[in-house]
C-alpha cells in the first residue's frame, strides 16, 4: 500500500512505514493536483502537516482513501467529521510535539523579555557606531522568575508549557473550559519531581492577573483575545502565540503594542498565513518565527514514528 507523505516525514517514519509494507512517497504535490496524484498512484494513506488542506473534495474524489493522518495535533485543515462519516480513518499526533512548541513559547518570553528580537535586528546596524546607545534602550529587560503565566487551554502543550514555567520560578494559572484542573508534574534529570495542582479559573481573571500569556488553544470562530480582552490586561503584559493564526485580533495588538499596554508579542502564527501583515512583520516590538513549533529533529522523529505505529495498526 501507497502512503504520500505531502508535507514530508522524518526519516524514521518512513523506515517504519517501509519495515510495515508500505511505500512512501515524499514527492510534494500541488494542493490542486492532491486528488488526481492519489487516484493515479493508488494511494491509500495521505499524511499532511499544516500546509496541505484535506477537505470533502479531496475525501469525495478518492474513494480508495483509507486514512488520513495529521503530523501534529490541530485538525482544522482536514475535514475531519466528513471524512470518518466515509469511512476513513483520521489520525493525528497530540503528543509527539509538546516540548518542541513549549519550548518555542519560552523563546520568545525570553526574547520579549529581554529584547532579543529588537536588539538583533539593531546591533548589526549600529552595533560598532551606537553601542552605548542601544544599550540604553535594551537596559529595562525583565526576569521571568517569580512572575505570573497564564496558559490559555492547558492540554497537552499547556502543560508542557506549565512544567516549564515551574522550573523557572514562576506562578502559573490556567483556563480551559474542557479541563477543570490537572495535576503537574515536573520532572528534574535525577529522577526526582515535585507535582502541583492547576485549578482552572475563568478568562476574565486569568487575563486580569497574568503578568505573561500564552495561548494553547484549536483554530477558533472568533477572537480569544481582542480589544476588550487587553482592555482588562495588566500594563506591560507580554502575549504569546505559538498555537493558532486567528485567535488573536491582530489589529488590536498592534494597536496595543503601539499604546504601551502589551510590553511585546511573541508570534509564530498568523490569521494570514502564509502572508501575514506587514504591519505585524514590521513592529519591532513582536518576536516572530514563521510557523515552527512543532519543528525540531527530536519532535519530528517522534510524529514520523507514532504515525507509522497508527497506520500498521489500523492497515497492517
Amino acid at each position: 500500500m501507497k502512503v504520500l507523505a505531502n508535507d514530508g516525514i522524518s526519516k524514521s517514519g518512513i523506515l517504519a512505514l517501509e519495515k510495515g509494507g508500505f511505500e512512501v512517497i515524499t514527492t510534494k504535490v500541488a494542493q490542486e493536483q492532491v486528488a488526481n496524484f492519489v487516484n493515479e498512484n493508488n494511494v491509500s494513506v495521505v499524511l499532511v502537516r499544516s500546509a496541505t488542506k484535506v477537505r470533502k473534495d479531496i475525501i469525495d474524489a478518492c474513494p480508495g482513501l483509507k486514512i488520513i493522518g495529521r503530523g501534529g495535533v490541530g485538525m482544522d485543515n482536514i475535514d475531519v467529521d466528513y471524512a470518518k462519516s466515509k469511512g476513513i480513518h483520521v489520525i493525528n499526533t497530540p503528543a509527539s510535539s509538546s516540548e518542541s512548541v513549549a519550548e518555542l513559547v519560552f523563546a520568545h518570553l525570553f526574547s520579549g523579555v529581554r529584547f532579543l528580537h529588537d536588539s538583533n535586528r539593531n546591533m548589526p546596524l549600529e552595533g560598532d557606531t551606537n553601542f552605548e546607545g542601544l544599550k540604553k534602550a535594551y537596559a529595562n529587560g525583565i526576569e521571568l522568575r517569580g512572575k505570573t503565566l497564564g496558559v490559555v487551554g492547558i492540554g497537552r502543550i499547556g502543560q508542557a508549557t506549565a512544567k516549564m514555567a515551574l522550573g523557572l520560578g514562576m506562578k502559573v494559572i490556567a483556563a480551559d473550559m474542557f479541563i477543570p484542573q490537572v495535576d503537574i508534574k515536573v520532572e528534574f534529570f535525577d529522577g526526582q519531581s515535585i507535582t502541583t495542582t492547576i485549578v482552572s479559573q475563568s478568562l476574565e481573571s486569568l487575563f486580569k492577573e497574568a503578568d505573561f500569556i500564552t495561548l494553547h488553544v484549536p483554530a477558533q470562530d472568533g477572537y480569544i483575545i481582542g480589544e476588550k480582552e487587553l482592555a482588562i490586561m495588566k500594563n506591560g503584559v507580554g502575549i504569546v502565540n505559538c498555537a493558532r493564526g486567528g485567535v488573536i485580533d491582530e489589529v488590536a495588538l498592534v494597536k496595543a503594542l503601539d499604546s504601551g499596554k502589551v510590553l511585546f508579542a511573541g508570534l509564530d502564527v498568523f490569521e494570514n498565513e502564509p502572508t501575514p501583515e506587514m504591519t505585524i512583520l514590521m513592529n519591532h516590538k513582536i518576536s516572530l518565527t514563521p510557523h515552527i513549533g512543532a519543528a525540531t529533529g527530536e519532535a519530528q522523529d517522534r510524529i514520523g514514528t507514532e504515525l507509522a505505529s497508527q497506520i500498521i495498526s489500523i492497515l497492517g
